[in-house]
């Protein structure tokens, strides 16, 4: 899937609801929790985006069960779809509102981000690898009641100049260029804090300088690239 922004299609919505379904399969989610969608363009040409919907079984979704929201919709009057949006719509349409590079959000429960998260720790830069989320760190943005437009406000906030973040208390977002790259990042951010936990369990954890952090967001910029 490419970085332009996609018309609505069954093959579009059956992408999703695979993505959906490996976050569970991968472990880093559980049964209903977390959410998934893809920015696309309507067939009647309204731009935003497609989300899971809520209280739905993953292996139950059908292309038909997944929701329209337009861009800059303030509640779910103007969404289309025979099922109610995910709780954390308003969390994905303020990220693709703010970042016009986002593509696609996957947003989880896993569980050693988590437990940071509960502890309202970033990932700090421990391991070069933490540079493939855009900065110094994985930043966790301050507690907010689920669903709420404060919580889609600091998740937004916190994302600014990362690809992914912590939400204290709740979970991981992580965003990227298509589906299989939000995906990757939410693997990516999970193994990351397993192997900070683990890390802290030895000692003292030294860190990477902020040059060398910087040096490695460069590097990250072309890391993959074939042309």
């Amino acid at each position: 899937m490419s970085d332009v922004v996609l018309i609505d299609s069954i093959e579009i919505r059956r992408a999703l609801i695979v993505t959906a379904r490996q976050m569970n399969a991968l472990r880093i989610n559980v049964n209903k929790s977390g959410n998934v969608s893809v920015r696309i363009t309507s067939e009647c040409g309204r731009e935003g985006f497609l989300i899971t919907p809520t209280g739905i079984p993953y292996e139950a979704l059908e292309p038909a069960d997944l929701v329209f929201i337009p861009m800059f919709a303030r509640d779910l009057s103007s969404a289309v779809g025979l099922r109610k949006a995910s709780s954390e719509w308003a969390l994905h349409a303020r990220i693709y509102e703010k970042k016009a590079s986002v593509r696609a959000i996957v947003h989880t429960h896993s569980v050693y981000a988590t437990a940071m998260a509960c502890q309202e720790m970033a990932i700090p830069a421990f391991h070069y690898m933490v540079a493939t989320a855009g900065g110094q760190e994985i930043p966790c943005a301050p507690y907010c009641t689920f669903g709420t437009d404060e919580l889609a406000d600091s998740a937004a906030i916190a994302l600014a100049e990362h690809k992914a973040c912590l939400l204290a208390h709740h979970g991981v977002v992580a965003t990227g260029k298509d589906l299989d790259d939000a995906l990757r990042m939410a693997v990516e951010v999970e193994n990351l804090a397993q192997c900070y936990c683990i890390a802290r369990s030895l000692g003292e954890v030294p860190l990477l300088s902020n040059e060398e952090m910087a040096l490695n967001i460069e590097k990250f910029k072309t890391y993959g690239v074939q042309k």
